[in-house]
């Protein structure tokens, strides 16, 4: 019968022998996963093997269980909870408090008279204090590291809350004096001569920068428009460039700048107009670029703020609110509905495809349509309703 035996327990057959073992070896698994002196572990536990996340054959398993449950009430019973931890060092202390009050008693044992008797450097030999003064030190070096750890931590967190709070306020500056440049052609001195397209080598067109837009656009070539939601903080330039990259970490001023910028699709064309215009922005926390769009999940916000005024470069525009949705951007091999691919129709029969799958998406009827030949413009974001995301806000051209 001595090999039917586990952790002090005889068992009568091999089957229940085999199944101590098992027993066993899950207790040693959770003893090593669990700290049983780290009271919310313990309870955590407890109640995890009272719901049957863990599940014993034999009384060795019991014998544990009874061990946690023991140890888990007496946890309770001292006030301590699920989330309660107790610190490394509180932990040691705890671990020495017996052998601690013991040494206190007896260099603490009454004199004669029934006082107690104070204890001294020089009550210990010359190694012993040696070995305390060494190690008395050695706190002392601790206490002063940390102390200098803490205010470079400090320091360094204070470094970048400051250096956050200002690129936020330059931020802010920068586009307010984009605001002001905005309508002002002084500055370009009279000297503008617009813009030259080359489609291909035998096919190029001169076009107009409105005057608005001039002394912007001799600052940054790049500009292609600019985007304007009256009571909403979306008050911004567009930028377009070869790729789509670029201004997802640059500003206007071609700083890197983790606000990035709002740029129109690389595909899209506002000279040969595309059917549809796609305007990506940040969804910023600081409700900054496009971090307050998904208000328009608000039918009652959604009314309020249906107009929208986009102008080109080149000429205005005002749009009429007409879909608002959530999607996401899929896998090329899924066949699905891609919002963002969606750039031009080449029939009415595509068109209509492509509204009634937006109109199928939609949070709210707004009651606007659109019909082939309509210029569309599609505002998109992120959104952490899901893994990639995207808040989307469509609508069509009215004037």
């Amino acid at each position: 019968m001595a090999g039917f035996e586990v952790a002090g327990r005889r068992l009568r057959t091999e089957a229940d022998y085999k199944a101590a073992l098992r027993d066993q070896a899950l207790i040693q698994k959770i003893r090593a996963q669990v700290d049983l002196e780290q009271p919310g572990e313990v309870i955590t536990l407890y109640d995890d093997m009272q719901a049957g996340k863990y599940r014993f054959e034999t009384v060795v398993g019991t014998d544990f269980d009874d061990e946690i449950y023991e140890l888990a009430e007496k946890y309770r019973k001292q006030g301590f909870h699920k989330d309660s931890r107790i610190p490394a060092g509180k932990k040691r202390k705890q671990k020495k408090k017996q052998k601690a009050g013991k040494a206190t008693k007896e260099k603490s044992k009454p004199n004669k008279d029934g006082k107690q008797k104070k204890v001294s450097l020089e009550d210990y030999d010359p190694e012993m204090q040696k070995e305390i003064l060494a190690q008395i030190k050695k706190r002392d070096r601790r206490r002063k590291l940390l102390v200098v750890l803490c205010g470079v931590v400090a320091m360094a967190c204070f470094g970048y809350f400051g250096m956050y709070t200002f690129l936020a306020e330059k931020n802010e500056m920068d586009y307010e004096d984009l605001s002001q440049l905005k309508g002002n052609s002084a500055l370009t001195g009279g000297l503008f001569h617009g813009v030259t397209i080359h489609y291909t080598e035998e096919e190029e067109i001169e076009l107009e920068v409105l005057e608005e837009y001039q002394t912007l656009y001799s600052k940054n070539r790049k500009l292609i428009g600019w985007l304007k939601i009256d009571d909403t903080n979306i008050d911004y330039p567009v930028m377009q460039t070869a790729n789509n990259e670029y201004y997802l970490d640059h500003n206007f001023n071609q700083e890197y700048d983790k606000n990035g910028s709002l740029f129109l699709d690389k595909d899209c064309d506002v000279v040969r107009r595309s059917t549809n215009l796609i305007i990506y922005g940040h969804h910023m926390k600081s409700g900054k670029m496009f971090g307050n769009l998904n208000s328009y999940s608000s039918e009652e916000y959604g009314k309020k703020h249906s107009q929208i005024q986009f102008d080109t470069i080149y000429e205005k525009g005002t749009y009429e609110v007409m879909y608002v949705f959530r999607s996401r951007i899929y896998n090329e091999d899924e066949v699905v509905f891609k919002y963002y691919q969606f750039l031009n129709a080449a029939s009415a029969t595509e068109f209509d495809s492509y509204m009634q799958e937006m109109a199928a998406l939609s949070l709210y009827d707004t009651g606007v349509t659109a019909s082939y030949g309509d210029e569309l413009l599609t505002l998109s974001t992120c959104d952490s309703s899901e893994t990639d995301g995207r808040f989307v806000v469509v609508a069509k051209r009215v004037s």
